[in-house]
């Protein structure tokens, strides 16, 4: 019976009862040690109809990449291969099944969902994970991936931790001590005490369940004096020992090997114990003691506690001879990792043996995505080497893993070295961690500086690329210094580096105001002959600078898909990113709000600032389309927040142009005019948002009456239209020109304008059209006018602008034609997620490739369109497209 539990037996008994019909869900327990965390998992391992896996994680193996998760999903390997083959490969390669590729941690994660939605076809799965504080980080974050991602596979995952594990997006369930009267009823159940040492144990206690049964057993043993209370942890280690120092000094050990063996396996246990003159004997004291519990292939610690206690208190000098003991009878191949460790843990001093092996432990730890692993082994390698070139090249090799691993703090602090063959490499490290930070003058100035540093032009390339990159979000003078920098290279004529660098450096040379003779055309020409070789995503922005903006989709796509087919989950957040911005150009609202918020959950996992306050502006722009004000503001707010003081905000172009768009879709024009001229006058300018709100900006003074102040603005954007020599830019200058026009020339200004206005930009020919019949509705062309606002007004609709449909609705019923309050269209009755699923099935995709778009397990997205046919009136799919 679990006392004073019964709210959190409630808890995890509507997870597993929704698992039971389908539904999947996450729970993390957290609560200091002792507390009862353990307890709530058998209680959950008790419920009828379910398959359970579980795993436990142990101090000691926190440097061995996917240990935890190894364990966990030992039942469910037989359905690898079901799963995508960059899915199985990277879990193959994780759990050392095959020889490892270097590939992207959270390709694992996503392996994990896909291979417990497998499992999860013979019925509904409990995943328990107890002692998650001790995880290795690979298998926490790919365990952490998968659970936020749960949703219809009819898994329940619970998670046990101690207090401080971070898992945000998990339901959490904290635990205190239990009340008084069920400690009381737990003590008196399980122990028979005087009144005296009833109430001292309730006090030291503290409603800790764990004391509460172990005390007593102390109390017995050694009566203490009448003193204060201990702290709980050292109460119970304490009771523990006394146990411990009962047994014989061979059991003790024993123990003690136990302790500092990482997996449990007993037959390496009694082969180390043996060298300190143990035998398999010595075992039965302490497992008669209940300190252990031992089977025919493992030795486990009754609790967590009891390991911590044994080994802490064992002498240092006693813990070495063990550790020795322990690598010497690690002696299999596939033992290198653990040995290699228990050598490290013996080493005091220089050691390049252990150094060595330690760093061909790392080097395969970083082939299965074990970063953190990796970026550990290299530095204990470092701090085993004496001062030189290798403890300096260790360390950078560190830092790199670490930079992989996305630690932006830990990589920054590992990357120092004064060897000057090596500084580059550190520097840049160092740079990446402060633009992953959102600190971009330091990133700019120290990829400037590792530019300065070496002789090896393409990586000077790619140093002065990147410092172009992060001096974009700052200032103009910042992004001319990079620019010229950039440009003074002397790069082979037909190296892809060459044409690349040419193209960006036109385009930020043309953002801030300073045009160079040759024609843009000839750049983007060269550059898509000589391909953009490994910077395709900096080609595919230049691209989008430039207003090339099918060709910047082209490229983004090109390289999403690469990063799905490689599985580099990492990478993607600035390739989304810039897909919904394409996407966003071109009208695709529901495409760009889809991309958008995947990068944003990438990012956040990642606890990448930069990104985070990038992808909240596309997001707050793409709100403010429906007239969510709520979640305009909200993301607003987000792309607002500068992690450098002094700095502009990542996504602050794209915030001030979001609520300036909010505020012109429901008439607000003062308001509008005051966030973009703001915007056009302020250090961000030269950004995407500077040029393309332009024709937001003439609108808003237009109807102010203030037409005379933006002739500069009209001037830039017609220079732009001519380098650029877009259609969709002409038909902006010829609706802004409209709006400025007298009477007797708009008619015709506004006719080009829809004339030039491609058909994949709905939105703003839209925006046109509503103008227009405006125009026509004032100079009483009542029958004219309808036509062009009912246009208007149907592709808003369709388009869930809201604001912008309520405003040609409303022109439409001041020329005479009535219309109805709109429904919200066929997609209107599903979810989000639905429409997003339904909308990849129209296209024709499978369930396997709309859950891997979406990072989804395909018993998922079945189970979203199981909800959604429905709705919609469908019985199959090859309806959808009709929709």
């Amino acid at each position: 019976m679990l006392h004073g539990r019964d709210a959190e037996v409630s808890v995890i008994d509507q997870l597993l009862a929704d698992c039971r019909t389908g539904r999947s869900g996450s729970l993390l327990i957290t609560g200091e040690p002792g507390i009862g965390k353990t307890a709530l998992l058998e209680h959950a391992a008790t419920a009828d109809g379910l398959r359970i896996v579980r795993s436990t994680g142990i101090e000691s193996e926190a440097h061995l990449p996917f240990a935890g998760l190894h364990l966990l999903l030992r039942p469910a390997l037989d359905r690898i291969d079901a799963l995508p083959a960059p899915q199985a490969r990277a879990l193959r390669g994780a759990f050392g099944l095959t020889p490892a590729e270097p590939g992207d941690r959270m390709l694992v994660g996503l392996a994990v969902l896909s291979l417990l939605a497998e499992f999860a076809d013979g019925g509904p799965v409990l995943c328990l994970v107890d002692d998650a504080q001790w995880l290795d980080r690979a298998s926490s974050e790919a365990l952490l991936f998968a659970a936020r991602r749960l949703d219809a596979e009819g898994i329940a995952l619970i998670i046990a931790a101690r207090e401080g594990f971070a898992a945000p997006g998990l339901d959490q369930l904290p635990l205190t001590g239990i009340d008084a009267p069920a400690a009381a009823e737990l003590l008196a159940e399980h122990a028979s005490l005087s009144p005296t040492d009833r109430y001292r144990v309730l006090a030291e206690a503290r409603g800790n369940p764990l004391a509460l049964l172990e005390l007593p057993a102390a109390l017995a043993a050694n009566k203490p004096s009448s003193g204060g209370s201990l702290p709980l942890p050292a109460t119970v280690q304490a009771a523990f020992l006394d146990q411990v120092r009962q047994l014989p000094e061979a059991s003790q050990h024993v123990l003690l090997v136990s302790a500092a063996e990482d997996t449990g396996d007993r037959g390496v246990v009694l082969r180390a114990a043996a060298a300190l003159g143990c035998r398999p004997a010595d075992l039965v004291p302490a497992e008669t003691a209940g300190l252990i519990r031992v089977d025919n292939h493992t030795v486990r610690f009754r609790h967590p506690l009891v390991r911590s206690a044994v080994y802490q208190a064992a002498p240092v000098s006693l813990r070495l001879v063990v550790h020795t003991a322990l690598a010497d009878a690690l002696d299999q191949p596939d033992d290198a990792d653990r040995r290699a460790w228990h050598h490290a843990v013996v080493a005091t001093g220089p050691d390049e043996q252990v150094a060595a092996e330690l760093e061909r432990t790392a080097q395969r730890a970083a082939t299965r995505s074990g970063y953190a692993a990796a970026s550990a082994a290299y530095e204990r390698a470092a701090q085993l080497t004496p001062p030189g070139a290798d403890h300096a090249r260790r360390l950078v090799l560190a830092a790199e893993a670490a930079a992989e691993e996305g630690d932006v703090e830990r990589m920054a602090e590992l990357a120092t070295t004064d060897d000057q063959a090596l500084a580059v490499r550190a520097i840049r490290v160092r740079a990446t961690s402060a633009f992953h930070r959102g600190s971009l003058r330091t990133a700019r100035q120290l990829l400037i500086e590792a530019a300065a540093l070496t002789d090896d032009l393409p990586l000077t390339a790619h140093l002065l690329l990147d410092a172009v990159h992060a001096a974009w979000y700052l200032g103009e003078h910042e992004i001319a210094d990079a620019a010229d920098r950039l440009a003074a290279l002397p790069l082979p004529p037909e190296d892809p580096l060459t044409h690349v660098a040419r193209l960006l450096t036109w385009a930020v040379r043309s953002a801030i105001g300073q045009p160079e003779p040759d024609a843009l055309a000839d750049r983007i020409a060269a550059a898509r002959r000589t391909g953009f070789g490994d910077t395709i995503l900096v080609g595919a922005t230049s691209l989008q600078a430039t207003g090339q903006d099918a060709q910047a989709h082209q490229v983004a796509h090109e390289l999403l898909a690469q990063c799905r087919d490689q599985g580099w989950i990492g990478r993607t957040p600035p390739v989304l990113v810039c897909l919904a911005r394409a996407s966003t150009f071109r009208s695709r609202h529901t495409d760009a709000w889809n991309e958008a918020t995947q990068a944003l959950q990438i990012a956040q996992e990642l606890g990448h600032r930069q990104w985070i306050g990038d992808t909240s502006g596309v997001l707050a722009y793409l709100a403010a389309v429906t007239g969510d004000e709520q979640r305009c503001h909200a993301f607003a707010d987000d792309a607002l927040t500068a992690p450098e003081p002094g700095s502009p905000a990542p996504g602050a172009s794209w915030a001030h142009w979001a609520l300036a768009l909010l505020d012109l879709g429901n008439a607000r024009w003062d308001s509008a005019l005051a966030r973009l001229t703001a915007l056009h006058t302020g250090p961000v300018r030269h950004q995407l948002p500077g040029l393309r709100s332009i024709p937001d900006l003439i609108e808003a003074a237009a109807r102010l009456g203030r037409a005379a102040d933006v002739h500069e603005p009209l001037a830039q954007l017609t220079s732009w239209a001519s380098h650029a020599e877009q259609p969709w830019i002409d038909a902006h200058v010829h609706r802004c020109r409209a709006l400025l026009a007298p009477d007797e020339d708009a008619a015709e200004l506004y006719l080009a304008a829809l004339r030039c206005h491609p058909d994949d930009r709905p939105f703003e020919r839209a925006r046109t059209a509503l103008l227009y019949g405006e125009w026509l509705r004032r100079a009483r062309r009542k029958s004219e006018a309808r036509a062009q606002l009912r246009d208007a007004y149907e592709t808003f609709r369709r388009l869930d602008a809201a604001p912008w449909a309520e405003r040609a609705r409303t022109e439409l019923d001041a020329s005479g034609e009535a219309v109805p309050s709109p429904g919200g269209g066929a997609l209107a009755v599903l979810t989000p997620q639905e429409r997003k699923i339904i909308r990849l099935a129209a296209r024709g995709l499978s369930n396997r490739d709309i859950a891997a778009q979406l990072f989804l397990s395909p018993r998922t997205v079945g189970y979203h369109l199981y909800k959604a046919f429905p709705k919609l009136g469908v019985t199959a799919r090859t309806e959808l497209a009709d929709l």
